[in-house]
């Protein structure tokens, strides 16, 4: 498989410069690409949309497949240092790429391991890492072996699942045909008092991570739906959770982001769900909020140059823009004049073309003085706000 090639604009790379690379072309990539702008930084992307997000802002753009070996390795070959705003990679390239010399952050073991979920969870076990109970199956088959303490559960599909998708909730016994016909991980329901998440960084010679972050799920998409900064918890919980990061951190050592998701259990118990070696979700009211953003940050520790400041300026929340329900097509965004009139409200929409419902459209960060004055504004904005298209179904 051979990729095309763009030029978006006609301009070579700078000689003085390390050329950094992108496996993925979507959101994630167009605000790390909006951060290297400001340094003057050569992107090149590779993706195979050529209507991705990136493909306009890109110094070069290739249209290839991020899991295909031989466009990774023919993309890989053009740029000094190589990242990723995607887990789905293909690694084999990855880890053929870092034998020729190349620099790959996050490096293709961390990557190969985030991508299994499974593997992951092997990974906290090993390493007294606390995480929630968990048995690995082969698929929906082996469901029917397990005995009544793990119901209800949550079954997830070891690759490929992510926002939401490959996670399938099974109440009970009865209910054992949901589950999916690949390698998965078993969990049971626990019952959880809130979601948090951390954001780590390391340039290799330090280590830095953000303040922690509360999150409301939507329960129907899985996705975030309110992110609160920084968190309300307990100060000695924050001082844990913070520490099991930079735990982790420096067993893997990574270099780049890392994105770890926690519960707080009922009972008080701090359990890590899920990491992302990228840029997250989780993340993005730091653009605003805090003194250097996560962007800014990615780009700092994969190339080499010292981590920024990640005080919090302001309190913050984030809510997700998802395409409408009843609307496809063409974007347009309804409401936009009443939450611009609102201070400290900043739109951030993602260059997709068309929308659809359940889609993540963009995300819109709110700051104010106080954390309340925060909250009563993002719902002002989740009100009025609202990705649609001219074309209803």
């Amino acid at each position: 498989m051979h990729a095309t090639w763009y030029l978006w604009p006609m301009q070579s790379a700078q000689n003085n410069r390390k050329i950094l690379g992108i496996l993925g072309g979507g959101q994630l990539g167009r605000m790390l690409i909006q951060e290297a702008i400001s340094y003057d930084q050569d992107i090149y992307v590779l993706d195979p949309d050529s209507n991705a997000p990136c493909a306009s802002l890109a110094t070069r753009f290739v249209q290839g497949s991020f899991k295909d070996f031989d466009s990774v390795v023919e993309f890989g070959r053009l740029v000094d240092v190589l990242t990723i705003e995607i887990e789905q990679v293909n690694i084999e390239a990855l880890e053929l790429l870092e034998k020729e010399g190349k620099q790959v952050y996050p490096q293709s073991s961390v990557i190969k391991l985030i991508q299994d979920k499974g593997a992951q969870k092997q990974f906290y076990f090993d390493h007294h890492i606390p995480t929630s109970r968990f048995k690995l199956i082969d698929g929906k088959q082996d469901l029917s072996q397990l005995d009544a303490t793990w119901f209800p559960c949550f079954v997830k599909s070891r690759k490929d699942g992510y926002d939401g998708k490959g996670v399938q909730y099974i109440a009970s016994s009865s209910e054992l045909e949901r589950g999916f016909d690949v390698a998965s991980i078993v969990e049971p329901a626990v019952e959880i008092a809130l979601e948090f998440s951390i954001i780590a960084a390391s340039n290799g010679d330090e280590v830095k991570c953000y303040p922690l972050v509360d999150m409301e799920f939507d329960p129907q998409l899985n996705l975030v739906d309110i992110l609160s900064a920084p968190s309300q918890l307990a100060q000695p919980i924050q001082k844990e959770a913070l520490l099991i990061a930079e735990k982790i951190v420096k067993l893997l050592g990574i270099r780049g982001l890392l994105a770890i998701e926690f519960f707080l259990t009922r009972d008080g118990q701090i359990l890590v769900n899920e990491m992302a070696p990228r840029t997250h979700n989780s993340g993005h009211h730091t653009i605003e909020g805090n003194i250097t953003s996560q962007f800014e940050q990615h780009l700092r520790a994969v190339l080499g140059w010292p981590l920024g400041d990640t005080s919090t300026l302001k309190p913050a929340v984030m809510v997700n823009l998802i395409g409408e329900k009843g609307f496809e097509g063409p974007v347009l965004l309804d409401g936009l004049s009443d939450v611009l009139s609102i201070p400290g409200v900043f739109v951030h929409m993602y260059g997709k073309k068309t929308t659809k419902p359940g889609r993540k459209m963009g995300h819109v960060t709110i700051l104010a003085d106080n954390y309340e004055e925060a909250h009563k504004n993002a719902h002002i904005v989740k009100e009025k706000l609202r990705v649609i298209s001219g074309y209803g179904k």
